[in-house]
């Protein structure tokens, strides 16, 4: 059964949730393409665990309320929503920028709720010559060829857009923005911290990327003491769109492989 509600993780912080499945329970963050862009394969892991799927605030006509302005508060909120909840043993995985606030949610979290990560070309790291390629410096075109392995299959055309679609993707630029500090994609603090994330980390990067490379995802993978760097070909930015059956697969398989196990019974 999938639920979607509202959870008031702060008196001015309603966060959208959608909810399905049963079993350990998986965090999925989208990046800044929208909860659409994670949505099947949320839909497909409920059938192993349970998963919550939150709309960034902002995103899709979502509050935000003045004073969450960084990736740090949504890592915050995010770890609150966990501990309010009162789960453990949870597998999050992000897309993009849902990868960087899964790892800042990982460094913060010293309840100890997150038993693994998973990282879907995440971006936050700050690799020595492998930049960030600024995504909002491109045109819609150019866009669709640093994102995706198939440019041609994916591009859309701004022109061709309804007048309310085109509000609803600018208005998510506008927001990852704002909380990127003008769109800064990675931070030099980051990557000296990921040392201190114990929790297996398992990378999982299309090979086509060029908004941040393999080369920049097998970076990230070392500084994890726990960290595995799995490439998709055929995927560009965004595997679980390109590569849906490839990349659930991966993450399917890390379900499996790592978490706590229950306590035995009596």
């Amino acid at each position: 059964m999938t639920t979607n509600r509202t959870v008031q993780v702060y008196p001015d912080l309603p966060l959208s949730l959608t909810e399905a499945g049963s079993g350990r329970p998986v965090l999925v963050l989208h990046g800044g393409g929208g909860p659409a862009t994670v949505a099947g394969l949320a839909a497909r892991l409920a059938g192993s665990a349970r998963t919550l799927a939150p709309v960034h605030p902002g995103w899709d006509g979502t509050p935000r309320p003045d004073w969450l302005t960084g990736v740090d508060d949504l890592a915050v909120a995010y770890l609150h929503l966990l501990q309010d909840a009162e789960l453990n043993d949870v597998l999050v995985i992000g897309s993009s920028l849902g990868g960087r606030l899964a790892a800042e949610m990982a460094i913060r979290d010293t309840a100890g709720v997150i038993s693994g990560l998973v990282l879907i070309n995440a971006v936050g790291a700050d690799i020595e010559g492998e930049p960030v390629t600024d995504f909002f410096a491109l045109d819609p075109r150019a866009q669709a060829e640093h994102s995706w392995h198939d440019p041609d299959r994916f591009y859309v055309d701004p022109a061709t857009l309804p007048a309310a679609e085109l509000a609803r993707r600018q208005a998510n630029m506008a927001t990852m923005r704002l909380l990127t500090d003008g769109g800064r994609m990675s931070d030099p603090k980051l990557l000296p911290r990921l040392g201190r994330v114990r929790q297996p980390v398992l990378l999982i990067w299309g090979e086509s990327d060029r908004i941040v490379t393999p080369a920049y995802g097998a970076a990230y993978a070392k500084a994890f003491p726990q960290g595995r760097f799995e490439p998709v070909p055929g995927a560009g930015h965004l595997p679980h769109l390109e590569r849906p059956e490839v990349t659930a697969e991966l993450i399917e398989a890390e379900l499996r492989s790592t978490g706590t196990p229950p306590a035995p019974a009596g």
